[in-house]
């Protein structure tokens, strides 16, 4: 697939089949993201791959709203950030994750971004566990000192997506000449 297409085809996916994904797909993805840019070249992102699909379809209640997607995912990537490494973790962090999903696509899966950040896992009541808590309960194997930024839901899609409409017109496109 070349670079066009796997971007074209890269879409939020938040239906799939249930099938496991194989390790070998989640690999290769995963190594390709590792050659994303971090600043000054810190290199503060981690990835965690979770094929225990016990552990990934709990990871849906790390919110109560917009995860709900990994109960049906066939495994899940958690981007983890060192941010002793870097105060530019979280951007670090952003920009592996998009890496990852073009690389995804480019293994013939699809992915969903599932933001933890800073959220709740209640987001109206206040006095509910952080979500990053949350996930770190569900896979203790994550180190005390990185952070969880999002967790990616990976599977096979059980619809085709529509693809992306054309962009909306010039202004999103600035030229200075």
């Amino acid at each position: 697939m070349d670079f066009k297409e796997v971007v074209s085809k890269r879409r939020s996916t938040r239906r799939y089949t249930g099938k496991p994904v194989e390790v070998e797909r989640l690999r290769s993805a995963m190594e390709l993201a590792l050659k994303a840019p971090s600043s000054k070249n810190t290199r503060s992102t981690r990835l965690m791959a979770v094929t225990d699909l016990k552990r990934v379809h709990a990871l849906g209640a790390l919110r109560d709203w917009g995860s709900s997607l990994l109960e049906e995912a066939g495994a899940a990537i958690v981007v983890l950030g060192d941010e002793e490494a870097s105060p530019m973790w979280q951007t670090n962090a952003s920009i592996m994750a998009t890496v990852l999903q073009l690389a995804l696509v480019n293994e013939g899966l699809a992915s969903c971004w599932v933001h933890v950040g800073d959220y709740l896992t209640l987001k109206d009541d206040p006095t509910s566990k952080r979500s990053e808590d949350y996930v770190k309960e569900v896979l203790p194997e994550i180190p005390a000192d990185y952070r969880v930024w999002c967790v990616i839901s990976i599977g096979y899609a059980d619809y085709t997506p529509k693809p992306l409409p054309d962009y909306e017109g010039p202004e999103r496109l600035l030229f200075v000449e």
